[in-house]
C-alpha cells in the first residue's frame, strides 16, 4: 500500500496557545479588578471606561471567547490533524481565522470599555463586530470540513463530532441572537423585545455556554485525556449516547434562567424538564473520562497534566449537576439574582474551562518544541493554588447567595421586610472580599503557568512541520448490515446536517408559539412607547453597564412585591430593545423606580451614591453630568423603532427633539427647585428622564419606601 507522507501544522496551533496565554492573563486581571470593585467601588477610578458595568462584559468575553476560544482552537487545530491524518485544508485559511479571531477580540476590547455594547449578556458586541465574527466563524468551518473531507482516516473519532456540532450550532446561536437594525456605525437595536428578546437571548446565552464552553472542550476531553494517560476511552457506546443526547437536550433548556419572570409558564415548564434530563448525558460524559482513568491513578499523581484533567471533569460533573437543580423553581426561586448563580458559573469557568486549558497547554508545548516540561513540581504548585483559589472564590459565593436570598425573603412578626437591601450588600462585603483572593490565587497559578512554558520552549526547540506519513483512505465497500453511526462517521456531512437538524428542533419549538401566537404576550394599553428623552437615557443606562447589577423584573414573590411593587407582566415590555430584566441584583431591582424619588434624589446619587444610599459599593458616575447629550443620534433612533414596529407616527423623528428638549427643561426646573443648576441638554438629564417612567404605565399597590 502507498503511503503519504505530509507535515502537521504547528504554526497555526502554537500561534492560538500564545493568543490562549495572553488573552487569559488580562481577561482574568479584568475579573480581579471587577472583583475587587464590589466592596472598594474607588478602585474604579472614577474614570467611564473602568466601571464594573463596562469591565465586568469586557471579563466575560475576554474569558469566554478569547481565552477558552483561542484555547479551544488551539486543542482543534492540533488535534484535528492528528484524527484526520491531514495538514489542515489551508494553511491561509488558517491564519485568516487567526488574525481574524485576535482582531475581533482586540475590536470587542475597545468597544466594550468604550460604552458601545447591546445590552445583551454574552452578546454585548454591537453589529459590525458581530458580522465579522460571522465571516470568521464561517472561515474556521470550511478549514475543518475541508480538512475533515481530505483525511486519510475513515473513521470519525468522537472528538470530531463534538467540533462538528459546535461550528454548527454556534453558527445558528449567534445569527439568530444577533439579528438587530442598525442606527449608526457602532448603535443598534435588537430586532426582538421584551419577553421574545428575554427567550431568544437565554436561548442563547444558556447554549453559548453548551456550545461554546462545553462541547468543544468536551471534544479536546475526548482527544487529550486517553492521549496523556495511553489508555482509550472507556466506552464508545456511552460517548455516542453522551454526544445525540447531549446537543438535543442542552438547547431546549434555556428557558431556566426565566423562572417566575413574566415569560409564558409553558415555556418555563419546557426548560425546566429537559434541565432535569441533562443531567443523564453530562454525567454520562463525565464518567467516561473520569472511568478511562481507572487503574492509572499512579500515573495521575505524577502527571500535571492529568491532575488539571481530573479536577476539570469533576467541575464539569459539579457544574452540570448543580445547573439542572437550579433550573427547579423552588430552587430557582433562592438561588436566582443572587451570587450563588456567580458561583455556579465559575466553578464551571474556573474549574472545567480554566484546567482543561491549563492541561492542554501544558501537553502541547512540550510536544511542539520536543522537549519534556521544564518544571513538573513547578506545574503541580499551579495545580493546588488554582485548586485552592477555586475553592475561595466559590464557596463564599455560595454562602452570600444564601444570605442574600434568606435576607431578601425575611419578615418580621409583623409582616413587614427584616432588612433594607443595603444591608444585604454590606452583609456580602467579607465574602467579595475573600472570592477576590480566591482570584487572586487563581491568576498567579496562570502566572506561573506562564513562566513554566516560557523555561520550557527556552529549551526545546519548536518542530513548525511536524513529519508525518499515513495511507490514503481507500473507499472500502461496507458490509449490509453496518451499526448506524458508523455509517454517519464515515459523513461528515451527514453528521454536520443531522447535528443541525437536532439542535435546531429545540428552538423552532420554543420560539414559535411566543412569536406567532400573539395572545402569549399580551398587551397592555396603558403602556406607551418611550419618549424620545426617555430612549436617549435608556441608551445611557444600556451604555454603562447598568443591566448588569439591577434587574427589572419583579417576580410574583411575597417579598419582591413587599419591596419593589406589583409584580411584572409580559405586556409591560413590548417596547424595550433590547429588555432589560437582568440577572444579578448587586443593586435593588428598578421595575417599579419611577417616581418613588424626586429627580435632585437621582441627580446626587449617580453624581456620589453613598451621599444618598450610605454603605453603597455602586460607582460614581461624575461624567453624566459633564456629557452632553447627543441629541443628533435622537431621529434615526426613532426610525430605527418604527422600523422596529414600535407606534410612533411616522413623521415624528422630524420633531422628536423638540419633544425632547421640552421634556428636558422640565427636569431642569425640578432640579433648578432643589438648588441644582444644570443644562437640559447634559446626558444626567436623559438618564434622569428613563429612571423616572420605569414602572410609571403600571398601576398598582404603592411601593414601600423600604429599599
Amino acid at each position: 500500500m502507498t503511503v503519504e507522507k505530509f507535515y502537521y501544522d504547528n504554526k497555526i496551533v502554537k500561534a492560538f496557545g500564545m493568543a490562549t496565554v495572553v488573552f487569559g492573563v488580562v481577561g482574568m486581571l479584568a475579573g480581579l479588578w471587577a472583583a475587587i470593585q464590589l466592596y472598594l467601588p474607588a478602585s474604579s477610578l472614577n474614570l467611564p471606561a473602568t466601571t464594573f458595568g463596562r469591565l465586568r462584559p469586557l471579563h466575560t468575553n475576554a474569558i469566554i471567547f478569547a481565552f477558552v476560544g483561542n484555547a479551544s482552537f488551539a486543542g482543534i487545530y492540533y488535534s484535528l490533524q492528528r484524527l484526520c491524518k491531514a495538514r489542515m485544508y489551508s494553511d491561509k485559511l488558517s491564519w485568516f481565522h487567526f488574525w481574524g479571531w485576535q482582531i475581533i477580540i482586540a475590536a470587542a476590547a475597545i468597544t466594550l470599555l468604550w460604552g458601545k455594547t447591546t445590552g445583551k449578556e454574552y452578546a454585548e458586541l454591537e453589529w459590525p463586530i458581530d458580522v465579522a465574527i460571522t465571516l470568521v466563524w464561517v472561515v474556521f468551518g470550511i478549514n475543518m470540513l475541508g480538512t475533515i473531507i481530505k483525511r486519510r482516516e475513515k473513521h470519525l473519532y468522537v472528538a470530531i463530532w463534538f467540533y462538528l456540532a459546535t461550528w454548527v450550532t454556534v453558527a445558528m446561536l449567534h445569527i439568530v441572537n444577533s439579528i438587530e437594525i442598525p442606527v449608526s456605525f457602532m448603535k443598534s437595536y435588537s430586532w426582538y423585545a421584551g419577553v421574545q428578546d428575554a427567550l431568544v437571548q437565554w436561548w442563547y446565552g444558556h447554549n453559548a455556554v453548551a456550545f461554546f464552553l462545553t462541547t468543544p472542550v468536551l471534544g479536546l476531553m475526548y482527544y487529550f485525556l486517553p492521549k496523556a494517560a495511553n489508555r482509550p476511552i472507556y466506552s464508545y457506546r456511552l460517548s455516542i449516547i453522551h454526544f445525540w443526547a447531549l446537543i438535543f437536550i442542552y438547547i431546549w433548556a434555556g428557558p431556566h434562567h426565566l423562572l417566575y419572570t413574566a415569560l409564558p409558564d409553558w415555556a418555563q415548564s419546557l426548560g425546566t424538564v429537559f434541565s432535569i434530563m441533562l443531567i443523564a448525558p453530562s454525567w454520562g460524559g463525565m464518567l467516561n473520562g473520569l472511568f478511562t482513568l481507572r487503574g492509572a491513578w499512579d500515573k495521575v499523581r505524577e502527571d500535571p497534566v492529568l491532575k488539571f484533567m481530573v479536577v476539570a471533569i469533576t467541575c464539569y460533573g459539579m457544574a452540570t449537576l448543580e445547573g439542572p437543580l437550579l433550573s427547579l423553581k423552588n430552587v430557582s426561586a433562592i438561588a436566582h439574582y443572587t451570587d450563588w448563580i456567580v458561583a455556579h458559573v465559575h466553578v464551571g469557568g474556573l474549574g472545567w474551562n480554566g484546567f482543561m486549558a491549563f492541561a492542554i497547554l501544558y501537553y502541547l508545548v512540550p510536544k511542539m518544541w520536543n522537549t519534556t516540561l521544564y518544571s513538573k513540581k513547578l506545574a503541580t504548585n499551579h495545580f493546588w493554588i488554582g485548586t485552592i483559589g477555586i475553592v475561595l472564590y466559590a464557596v463564599p459565593l455560595y454562602w452570600a447567595g444564601f444570605e442574600q436570598s434568606l435576607m431578601w425573603k425575611s419578615f418580621t412578626p409583623e409582616g413587614q421586610l427584616r432588612f433594607q437591601f443595603m444591608e444585604t450588600v454590606n452583609n456580602l462585603i467579607p465574602m467579595y472580599i475573600s472570592r477576590s483572593i480566591g482570584g487572586a490565587l487563581y491568576l498567579t497559578g496562570a502566572l506561573m503557568m506562564v513562566y513554566n512554558l516560557a523555561k520550557t520552549m527556552a529549551q526545546g526547540s519548536f518542530i513548525a512541520n511536524e513529519a508525518a506519513e499515513a495511507a490514503p483512505l481507500v473507499k472500502a465497500v461496507s458490509p449490509q448490515k453496518e451499526y448506524w453511526h458508523r455509517v454517519i462517521e464515515r459523513k461528515p456531512v451527514t453528521l454536520l446536517v443531522l447535528s443541525l437538524i437536532v439542535v435546531a428542533i429545540g428552538g423552532l419549538v420554543e420560539f414559535m408559539p411566543t412569536f406567532l401566537v400573539k395572545s402569549n404576550v399580551p398587551t397592555i394599553s396603558s403602556v406607551k412607547p418611550y419618549t424620545p428623552l426617555e430612549l436617549q437615557g435608556r441608551d445611557i443606562y444600556v451604555r454603562e453597564g447598568c443591566y448588569v447589577c439591577h434587574s427589572q423584573m419583579i417576580r410574583p414573590f411575597r417579598d419582591e412585591v413587599a419591596r419593589y411593587g406589583e409584580y411584572s407582566k409580559a405586556g409591560e415590555f413590548v417596547y424595550d430593545h433590547p429588555f432589560q430584566w437582568g440577572s444579578k441584583r448587586t443593586g435593588p431591582d428598578l421595575a417599579r423606580e419611577g417616581g418613588k424619588y424626586p429627580d435632585s434624589w437621582h441627580y446626587n446619587h449617580m453624581y456620589d451614591p453613598r451621599s444618598m444610599s450610605p454603605g453603597s459599593i455602586m460607582p460614581q458616575y461624575p461624567w453624566l453630568l459633564d456629557n452632553k447629550l447627543d441629541t443628533a443620534s435622537t431621529p434615526a433612533k426613532i426610525k430605527a423603532m418604527i422600523t422596529l414596529g414600535v407606534p410612533y407616527e411616522k413623521d415624528y423623528a422630524n420633531r422628536a427633539n423638540a419633544d425632547l428638549m421640552e421634556q428636558a427643561k422640565t427636569i431642569e426646573g425640578n432640579l433648578k427647585k432643589d438648588k441644582i443648576e444644570t443644562d437640559p441638554d447634559m446626558e444626567i438629564i436623559a438618564l434622569i428622564a428613563y429612571l423616572q417612567r420605569l414602572g410609571k404605565d403600571i398601576k398598582g399597590p404603592a411601593v414601600t419606601a423600604q429599599q
